[in-house]
């Protein structure tokens, strides 16, 4: 069994205050580092979903082309990884909210086998997952996430186009400022990058409540 790759900086979307933890090799138990101050999306993130296949939990190779017409949440995440384990029951709810409205979360795990599918068990994790090592890591990378932290969350339309990801704890608010935008896109009421502006104008409210109250 090969160890995970070590990732070297941690990013995270601006104004939202939310934390990543790197990926790191659990082989040696080296804990993980502090998580770092929240940062912009990735800068290469791809224009469109890639066409990586992953194993599920049955162990059949599914690809992301499966859920081709569906509006993609795609969370990375790994059993060790304290926010990663805090979201999943967000996300479960938004596959329920949202999902009648033609979106799908997929869960890609960036962990070992069979830690993921004990975890998926204890927790009744009810939405798709894909697992891999080196795999995962590989599909991060055609996502455009070159500087891997998790959890990482890249959210598309109906038509396969990424329209923004999120490192770092997803929360519902701003899940909610993000789905907006990407349903707006799916009537055909604004262009990706009309959504994009949307989302930043949308986290940069959050950020100043958030300031607000504290």
């Amino acid at each position: 069994m090969r160890p995970l790759a070590l990732a070297a900086l941690v990013v995270g979307t601006a104004g939202t205050g939310a934390a990543a933890y790197v990926i790191y090799d659990r082989l040696t138990q080296v804990s993980p580092p502090p998580p770092a101050p929240a940062e912009s999306q990735p800068a290469r993130l791809a224009e469109r979903i890639p066409a990586i296949s992953l194993a599920d939990r049955d162990g059949t190779r599914r690809s992301l082309d499966d859920w081709k017409g569906k509006s993609l949440i795609v969370n990375f995440w790994a059993t060790w990884c304290a926010p990663c384990r805090r979201e999943i029951p967000l996300l479960a709810s938004l596959q329920q909210r949202y999902g009648p409205e033609g979106f799908q979360v997929i869960g890609i795990a960036a962990d070992y086998r069979d830690k993921v599918l004990a975890y998926a068990d204890e927790t009744k994790i009810q939405y798709p997952l894909l697992i891999g090592e080196q795999d995962a890591l590989d599909a991060a990378a055609a996502f455009g996430v070159e500087v891997i932290g998790l959890p990482f969350t890249v959210f598309s339309d109906s038509e396969g186009r990424i329209i923004t990801c999120h490192v770092g704890e997803l929360t519902d608010p701003v899940a909610r400022v993000i789905l907006g935008a990407v349903e707006r896109v799916n009537r055909s009421q604004a262009s990706p990058a009309q959504a994009r502006s949307e989302i930043a104008a949308g986290l940069a409210r959050l950020k100043d409540e958030t300031s607000r109250r504290s």
